[in-house]
């Protein structure tokens, strides 16, 4: 068996990774984000209150903290690649169940599988996507890069998608939106299917390696604030764009703006990736997606707007690439499915109190301008708390 310091060498790990990042992309950019576009239409049809609508994605949050916690466990079991493509086919299914009900109990649990199953593609398409960059060490940033870029190809597609939809079905065509966001994701799962993923026994078959808590404990709860900030953006920024008058039009260039940035993400902070210096690159990330957040407090100028979005989304992806920078820094390779589980852990537990949490707030005060401070000052928070990580020492 070849030893986990000495990854296979892979003939094209960028193709391979550009096609791994089609799981996150059904998982997250779709399976998670694209509930955005549709619950303004999914609130009036079905009469949810905010604290309702910010339910939904208070249980896929669970299921995605639930996949989370049993991510290594189950790579350890069933490898890499098995728990890449299933997780991403239960977030298939789980679309599919979107379309067929308005049932709120069948809406949530569809939603808690979403959450489970892109976790789980997630953590081990992050593993298997760190090891094929390791094979390629002076381009690893870069190659990593592209995977944490694929859910943006899901945000973009479905905000072209998704208003339009609406637009021409008018009214109450919610349904018909997940549909088609069924059937899109239905044809981006076929390159994962065709093409073998490889690459993973050097972890699949690894040692287990311990990871101890202590010395992360700052950055996991800077990581939490991120999971709870980020969330309430991308849950009610569609709602803030059409409450201040946006169209179909407004709504989709707005979200496929968001989702255009991660293309620019390996590019942007590949330098800043690149900094073997504890939690200082998760610290410049965050605050520049901080202020990304903090811009639409300021009024719903499409101007402001714009520049939010594109500020927000560049950083957006790039903050969880720095989580598995740091882990692919301070720890062996063995390590890895451990230390992004545990990353993906503190993120989840975040961004499930997120949702509840800022729904409760804009109910009780009215206006989603209160959500959007809470967002940017966490956000904020978790820049300032990265900043005092330091670099591990090799025996941790």
């Amino acid at each position: 068996m070849r030893s986990p310091d000495n990854p296979p060498v892979t003939a094209h790990p960028a193709r391979l990774i550009l096609i791994l990042s089609l799981a996150p992309t059904i998982g997250l950019g779709i399976g998670r984000f694209a509930y955005a576009l549709v619950l303004p239409d999914m609130r009036d049809s079905l009469h949810w209150s905010y604290s309702a609508a910010g339910f939904m994605n208070t249980i896929n949050a669970v299921g995605y903290l639930a996949g989370a916690l049993l991510a290594s466990r189950l790579i350890r079991r069933f490898g890499l690649s098995a728990n890449i493509l299933w997780g991403t086919i239960a977030c298939v299914f789980s679309l599919v169940l979107c379309a067929l009900t308005g049932n709120f109990a069948a809406l949530s649990f569809a939603r808690l599988v979403a959450g489970f199953g892109g976790a789980t593609c997630f953590v081990g398409g992050g593993a298997l996507a760190a090891t094929i960059a390791q094979s390629r060490p002076e381009r690893a940033n870069f190659l990593l890069s592209l995977f944490y870029a694929g859910p943006g190809i899901g945000i973009v597609a479905s905000g072209l998608i998704a208003p339009y939809v609406l637009q021409a079905f008018g009214p109450g065509s919610w349904w018909i939106v997940w549909w088609a966001l069924t059937a899109l994701s239905v044809a981006m799962l076929i390159p994962l299917l065709l093409v073998p993923l490889g690459g993973s026994a050097a972890i699949d078959h690894a040692a287990r390696v311990d990871f101890s808590i202590r010395p992360v404990l700052i950055y996991l709860a800077a990581y939490f604030l991120f999971g709870a900030g980020y969330i309430a953006y991308m849950t009610f920024m569609i709602a803030y764009v059409r409450d201040g008058g946006g169209g179909a039009g407004a709504q989709s260039l707005f979200w496929s703006l968001i989702g255009m940035s991660a293309f620019a993400t390996p590019w942007v902070w590949r330098r800043v990736l690149a900094l073997d210096r504890g939690g200082l690159a998760t610290t410049i990330i965050l605050a520049v997606n901080a202020t990304g957040a903090a811009l639409p407090i300021f009024g719903h100028s499409p101007l402001l707007l714009v520049v939010s979005a594109l500020v927000f989304g560049v950083a957006f992806f790039a903050v969880v690439g720095s989580t598995t920078a740091f882990v692919r820094f301070n720890y062996p390779v063995a390590g890895w499915p451990a230390g992004i589980a545990v990353m993906t852990i503190a993120f989840g537990i975040g961004q499930t109190l997120g949702p509840i949490a800022v729904g409760a707030i804009t109910d009780a005060l009215g206006n989603l301008s209160y959500a959007l401070n809470v967002s940017a000052a966490m956000l904020a928070l978790g820049a300032v708390l990265a900043a005092f990580q330091g670099k591990l020492k090799p025996a941790q």
